[in-house]
C-alpha cells in the first residue's frame, strides 16, 4: 500500500484528534469578531479559502485568504500561517515582512521549523504529518481545527468520512478524460483541492470552479469523456445542461470535507493504473524551498 493511500485512510481518526486540538489551544487561533486572513500555497491555499468562506458564513469576522505573493494591502488582527512544512519560501518571506503589530499564529505538521520560529503562536499537528509528497490528511485535519474552532460538531463529519473511505468509487478513473469540481461557500476551495489532486498524483486533466460560473463558458469544453462533480448542491438547471453534453454528472452527497475524501481516493486509484508513483508525482517536492536572490 502506498504511503498516500494509508494516510488517506487515516483521518476520520486525525479529524478527532484535530477537535481536542481545538478545545485545547482554540484560545491561540482568531477570535470571534477579529479581522482574520490565513495565508498559503498549493493544497494549504485550498483549505485557506474553505476556512475563510466557512468563518465568513459562520458570521465570526472578516476572513480573507490568500497565497503569500498575493497578500492584499490590508491590516488584520490576526493571520493564520498554514504551512505543513514550515519551510516554504514565500510563506516565510511573507510572514517576515509583515507588520509586527500583527498578530501570526502558525498551523503546521513540523516542530522546530523556521515558522515557528517566526510566528507569534503555533497550533502543532505533526501527528496528522505525511510521508507521501502529496497533502491529503494534514490538509484535512488543518481545516477540521479550524472548523471546530468554529464550533463545528467533528464527530459527524469523521462518522462520514469513515463511509466514504469504504464506498466504491463513484467512477471508473480510467474512462474519464476530464474532471471537473464545482463548489459553492466553503466548497470551492474544496472543489480547488480535488482538483489539484487528481492533477498532482495522476497527471490528469482537472478543472475547477464556483458551480455557478461553470455556464459561463466552462461547461463548452465538456463532453462524453468527462465528468462533473458538484461538492455542493448543484444550481437548478445544471444537471440537466452537464447531462445533455453527454458528460457524467455527481452530486456530493456529503459534507465537501468529506467529498474530498472520495476525489483523494480517486487520484490515487488513476495514478495506480497508470503506473505512477502517487506518493512521488512528478517534478514535486514536499516544499518549495527558492534559491536566495542573494
Amino acid at each position: 500500500m502506498s504511503h498516500v493511500l494509508e494516510e488517506i485512510g487515516s483521518q476520520p481518526q486525525m479529524w478527532l484528534r484535530a477537535a481536542e486540538v481545538a478545545r485545547a489551544e482554540g484560545g491561540r487561533l482568531p477570535a470571534a469578531g477579529q479581522r482574520a486572513a490565513i495565508v498559503g500555497c498549493g493544497t494549504s491555499l485550498f483549505m485557506a479559502e474553505a476556512w475563510a468562506a466557512a468563518r465568513e458564513q459562520a458570521g465570526r469576522g472578516e476572513t480573507d485568504a490568500f497565497t503569500p505573493s498575493e497578500a492584499l494591502p490590508r491590516r488584520y488582527d490576526t493571520v493564520v500561517v498554514l504551512t505543513r512544512s514550515g519551510t516554504t519560501t514565500e510563506v516565510l518571506d511573507y510572514v517576515e515582512g509583515l507588520n509586527r503589530a500583527t498578530r501570526t499564529v502558525a498551523v503546521t505538521g513540523t516542530p522546530a521549523s523556521p515558522i515557528v520560529e517566526l510566528c507569534d503562536d503555533t497550533v502543532l499537528l505533526d501527528f496528522a504529518d505525511e510521508r507521501s509528497v502529496v497533502q491529503t490528511r494534514f490538509a484535512t485535519t488543518a481545516l477540521a481545527l479550524l472548523r471546530a474552532h468554529l464550533g463545528v460538531d467533528i464527530g459527524p463529519l469523521a462518522d462520514a468520512a469513515e463511509d466514504a473511505l469504504a464506498e466504491p468509487l463513484p467512477v471508473e478513473p480510467a474512462a474519464v478524460r476530464q474532471f471537473v469540481f464545482l463548489g459553492h461557500g466553503m466548497g470551492v476551495g474544496l472543489a480547488r483541492e480535488a482538483g489539484l489532486k487528481l492533477r498532482e498524483a495522476a497527471g490528469a486533466w482537472t478543472e475547477a470552479y464556483p458551480s455557478t460560473e461553470f455556464r459561463h463558458g466552462p461547461i463548452s469544453a465538456i463532453g462524453e469523456a468527462s465528468a462533473v462533480w458538484a461538492f455542493s448542491p448543484a444550481p437548478e438547471g445544471l444537471p440537466d445542461a452537464v447531462r445533455k453534453t453527454g458528460a457524467t454528472f455527481l452530486q456530493a452527497r456529503r459534507d465537501p470535507m468529506v467529498e474530498l475524501i472520495v476525489a483523494q481516493r480517486l487520484a490515487v486509484a488513476l495514478s495506480e493504473s497508470k503506473g505512477l508513483d502517487p506518493d512521488h508525482p512528478r517534478h514535486l517536492s514536499r516544499s518549495v524551498i527558492l534559491p536566495d536572490p542573494q
